[in-house]
């Protein structure tokens, strides 16, 4: 297992970036490395972070101003080689068919729930490790 895994959180708004921040903790699941954050508050660095890469998981606020993240996630699924998973962050259930617009991996609703992002989290921070090792074990 590597030693920590990179979370990007892109909102423009702290306090959705701390809820992030609290609900999966310092490790989603006990079989995946602790997490350290990096938050994005504007598109530009989102684009700058991915661009410098070492980012496993985006977390985007599709809620998010100026520039949403459903948009910006099908901006950096098209851009990005090799595009981190994202989870897409929605203020509503009926906004799920937007999420799969964006070609976001998966989606939870907004205010962020503690037990099913940490478990959102946890399965792409799995997937994408075993994707990085080429293992076929998720």
């Amino acid at each position: 297992m590597q030693p920590s895994a990179t979370v990007l959180v892109y909102s423009d708004d702290a306090n959705t970036r701390e809820q992030v921040r609290l609900a999966a903790g310092g490790r989603p699941a006990a079989d995946v490395p602790p997490v350290q954050y990096l938050e994005c508050a504007t598109p530009e660095a989102v684009l700058r972070a991915l661009d410098n890469g070492g980012v496993d998981v985006c977390v985007l606020d599709g809620e998010a101003v100026p520039a949403g993240g459903m948009g910006l996630c099908r901006q950096i699924k098209d851009e990005i080689f090799r595009c981190p998973p994202v989870l897409l962050l929605i203020g509503r259930p009926q906004d799920a068919w937007l999420a799969t617009w964006s070609r976001a991996e998966t989606a939870v609703t907004l205010p962020v729930e503690p037990v099913e992002f940490a478990d959102a989290l946890a399965a792409l921070l799995r997937s994408r490790l075993a994707s990085a090792t080429g293992s076929t074990r998720a």
